[in-house]
C-alpha cells in the first residue's frame, strides 16, 4: 500500500497553487506574469527576466514519455514493497521544455508497478491522471493514451 511515501510540502508558497491544482484534478504550470516564460518546478523568480510576478496555467495534461528508469533495488525504503516500479519523465505537449517526473500506471488508482516494463517506450503518448490522496496530497500520475 502506498502510505509511507515521501510527500512534498504543499504549503510552500512557490508551489502551493500546483498542489491546489492536483487536488482539483488540474495539472498547472507556473509562468512569468511579465515575460510569459513557463517554468517547472515552480519558483519565486523568473529565470529569464527576474520578475517576481507569476501566473498559473491549467494545461491539457497531455505529453509524451521523454525518459524512464526502473529502480532495482529501491533507493528509498518507503518504496521497497512496490519495487520494481517505473519512474518516468514526461515532456508536456504545450511546451516540451516543461517536464514532469512521475509514474506510468494502468489507471489512476493502480499500483506503481501496474504497467509492465515492456510497455514503456520513449515517445509514447501519455496523459495525466490523479490517484487517491495520500495524507491529503494528490500526486500527478500518468496513463498511456
Amino acid at each position: 500500500m502506498e502510505t509511507s511515501f515521501l510527500l512534498p510540502d504543499t504549503a510552500d508558497p512557490a508551489s502551493a497553487p500546483f498542489w491546489e491544482g492536483t487536488a482539483a484534478g488540474e495539472l498547472r504550470v507556473q509562468a512569468c506574469a511579465d515575460c510569459g516564460l513557463w517554468r517547472m518546478p515552480p519558483r519565486p523568480m523568473c529565470p529569464a527576466c527576474l520578475s517576481l510576478d507569476a501566473v498559473w496555467h491549467v494545461t491539457s495534461g497531455r505529453g509524451q514519455l521523454w525518459s524512464y528508469v526502473r529502480p532495482h533495488p529501491p533507493l528509498l525504503p518507503a518504496y521497497a514493497a512496490v519495487a520494481p516500479y517505473n519512474v518516468i519523465v514526461v515532456e508536456l505537449a504545450e511546451d516540451p521544455r516543461i517536464r514532469f517526473v512521475g509514474n506510468l500506471v494502468a489507471d489512476p488508482s493502480a499500483d506503481l508497478n501496474s504497467v509492465p516494463e515492456d510497455r514503456l517506450a520513449i515517445g509514447m503518448s501519455v496523459s495525466v491522471a490523479f490517484g487517491p490522496a495520500q495524507d491529503g496530497v494528490v500526486l500527478p500520475r500518468w496513463v498511456p493514451t
